[in-house]
């Protein structure tokens, strides 16, 4: 009989690790970063330290205790000796993959700390994009995904205790096993070592795998981020469908259309359904946000900021059409840049960054003198397409800059002139530490005497947008009448709810379905 144990995304939004045992095998579905998990314990200047290899993670409670898993290079050889008799302790082995089913790193960005012989299956789109997050971001020793670099234990002299350093060794790859194996081109293996002089990429189909003795079908569904899969999992018990994150109302809603179907099709014994959003009673499409968007810049004076998720690539398609309705140009990051530029790799309708007169590129006021390999490509591969804070603040009226509250410290170079449009297209805070942002964000823009539209406002302990400015974010999640569709139409004989702080909305509303409703505890087992 197959089982499923649950380590992550219980009751939390984000954070799935889920392992599923049977007689063919053990697979994990996801092992992703538990983003609200680390703000109990810590914040930008208080964090897990590297040089303790596993130990804050174990001791902390943000990863698992599963002796086995993780790489030999952050333990020390008494490590597990004051785990054993923890709870939910346990000796794993064997692990034949991780099912990714997107690159957010709520999803994956544990895989860091596995060993590098478990292979990774996932979409090739999902690799790439991975890749190209951990190369322009400052992955931390936690998010490495792709590589990383052993660590060796170094006592320095006079010590008694060494620390976790990073060796000299060069970088260890992981293997991925990819679903999509057409849109690989020779181009695009290239491109993984080039643009960082790492090694080559290791992949293999997802149709000829040695280790793992499990049926799977990627089911390509519909989320904020490109090369997002369902999962089906052929078990002793039957099938076993995991979703990820999905949604139906996207501009891909089609490919969540079609999972439906054909995990119906299987007759599924488990549904492991995802239910961020099943207190939303409907949601923003994107075609709405482009016509919101668009109405509300059209008649803008003077610059534009459009505020929106760094990794949402449907959302800037949706602001670059804006921008040449409006007759301006989307001034993208860097990093987006080299995004946008990974993607086309493997999706021939990305633009292209060389040919689109309505893309430019922003390179920030203080960049590096000596910048990393992949934003030396950047500049050298689109030099032509480079705007300074100077270009901008001198043609105020020509762009829509791609700006996040992050990126705000760059306003003291371009000096907008007072009256100019900051257009909120992103969700609304949902802790302390987001309602902080948020009050200085307002700062800011009250400073730089910027006009606000779409922006949430602090209005009786919520924060709020208001009634006439709504309609600029379509979310990444299902909502709630959607995920009882999506669940009403598969008809698994038993559902899971994940990724969601209010699963019982499952109970409360698929009562009479025939659907027998589990809800998971952290570290509780579920045979099925």
């Amino acid at each position: 009989m197959a089982k499923l144990t649950f380590y992550g995304g219980v009751r939390e939004i984000g954070g799935n690790k889920i392992l599923l045992e049977d007689d063919k095998g053990k697979l994990f579905l996801d092992f992703g970063y538990p983003y609200k998990k680390y703000r109990d314990f810590y914040e930008e200047y208080l964090k897990p330290r590297p040089g303790a290899g596993l130990l804050d993670m174990l001791v902390m409670g943000l990863l698992p205790k599963l002796e086995g898993i993780y790489r030999t290079d952050l333990e020390r050889e008494d490590l597990w000796q004051r785990f054993r008799q923890a709870e939910h302790y346990r000796k794993l082995e064997d692990i034949d993959g991780i099912l990714l089913t997107h690159a957010h790193l709520d999803h994956s960005g544990h895989i860091a700390f596995l060993r590098d012989d478990i292979p990774v299956y996932a979409t090739a789109t999902t690799a790439f994009i991975a890749k190209a997050i951990q190369d322009s971001g400052k992955a931390s020793y936690d998010q490495q995904v792709c590589y990383f670099t052993p660590r060796i234990e170094e006592c320095a002299e006079g010590l008694k205790q060494g620390a976790y350093i990073a060796s000299s060794a060069g970088d260890r790859q992981r293997r991925f096993c990819v679903a999509d194996r057409s849109k690989l081109s020779q181009e695009a293996e290239k491109f993984w070592e080039k643009a960082t002089g790492r090694k080559k990429f290791v992949w293999q189909p997802l149709d000829d795998i040695s280790k793992c003795g499990f049926n799977l079908c990627c089911f390509p569904v519909d989320h904020s981020i490109p090369g997002a899969c369902a999962w089906g999992i052929e078990t002793s018990s039957g099938w076993v469908i995991y979703s990820g994150d999905l949604r139906l109302h996207g501009r891909e809603g089609r490919l969540t259309e079609s999972m439906i179907k054909e995990a119906a099709r299987l007759r599924p014994r488990a549904l492991i359904l995802e239910g961020t959003n099943v207190n939303r009673a409907a949601n923003v499409s994107e075609q709405e946000v482009y016509e919101n968007a668009f109405k509300a810049i059209r008649d803008a004076r003077g610059l534009v900021i459009a505020d929106f998720s760094p990794r949402d690539v449907n959302r800037l398609l949706t602001f670059l059409q804006v921008a040449r309705d409006t007759k301006r140009k989307l001034a993208i990051l860097p990093k987006d840049a080299y995004l946008l530029k990974t993607m086309r790799l493997l999706e021939p309708e990305i633009p292209d960054l060389a040919a689109d007169g309505n893309l430019a590129i922003y390179q920030e006021t203080t960049a590096a003198k000596s910048p990393a390999a992949w934003l030396r490509s950047i500049y050298d591969d689109y030099s032509g397409k480079i705007v300074l804070a100077r270009d901008v603040g001198a043609n105020q009226g020509d762009f829509i800059l791609s700006f996040s509250f992050w990126d705000l410290n760059e306003l003291p170079s371009i000096q907008p002139r007072a009256g100019s449009l900051y257009v909120f297209s992103s969700s609304e805070p949902h802790d302390e530490e987001q309602q902080m942002d948020f009050w200085r964000l307002h700062h800011w823009l009250k400073h730089f005497q910027l006009r606000a539209f779409g922006l949430p406002l602090a209005r009786g302990g919520e924060w709020e947008i208001p009634e006439e400015e709504r309609g600029l974010h379509a979310s990444g999640h299902a909502c709630g009448p959607d995920l009882l569709r999506v669940a009403r139409e598969i008809r698994p004989e038993m559902l899971i709810p994940v990724h969601s702080e209010k699963p019982e909305f499952y109970v409360d509303n698929l009562r009479d379905s025939g659907i027998d409703i589990i809800l998971p505890t952290e570290g509780g087992t579920v045979a099925i």
